[in-house]
């Protein structure tokens, strides 16, 4: 469900019953966190500032909302930890934007345009729709 909120676009996020409110910005940065924890198994602000090109301030500024909302902590040298409610949210978010970009894939559409599509759609899918593509999906594999 989209709604718009001061003119920035608002996702209510349904998990495990409870509804969260987020900016798509918050799901990008989520995601972000997991892939990099990932890649590297330690993530820092300034990882997050070059894998997303956004500014030092910026980032920043995200990470100190997502701390007070308990999606993220962080220890005194840095260091960044999704919160188990971070990392339902994050891993729903990959979920969805890994199994769209196969899918996209899988019908022709080019790696990029497919990666920068499932970008977009993941946050706007309904949980009803993706399930029923990821049903479709995995009995076509």
């Amino acid at each position: 469900m989209i709604k718009k909120e001061n003119h920035v676009r608002m996702v209510l996020f349904i998990l495990g019953g409870i509804a969260l409110k987020l900016h798509e910005s918050a799901e990008n940065y989520l995601e972000s966190i997991l892939i990099l924890k990932k890649r590297n198994q330690e993530v820092r602000s300034i990882d997050i500032v070059n894998e997303l090109g956004f500014s030092k301030p910026s980032v920043s500024v995200a990470m100190k909302h997502l701390r007070e909302d308990g999606f993220i902590r962080m220890d005194p040298k840095g260091y960044i930890e999704l919160t188990e409610k971070g990392n339902l949210v994050a891993s729903k978010v990959y979920e969805r934007h890994t199994l769209i970009t196969a899918a996209l894939i899988d019908i022709g559409v080019s790696e990029d345009t497919a990666r920068e599509d499932a970008c977009r759609v993941e946050h706007h899918i309904s949980d009803e729709t993706f399930q029923r593509l990821k049903e479709h999906y995995l009995k076509t594999k």
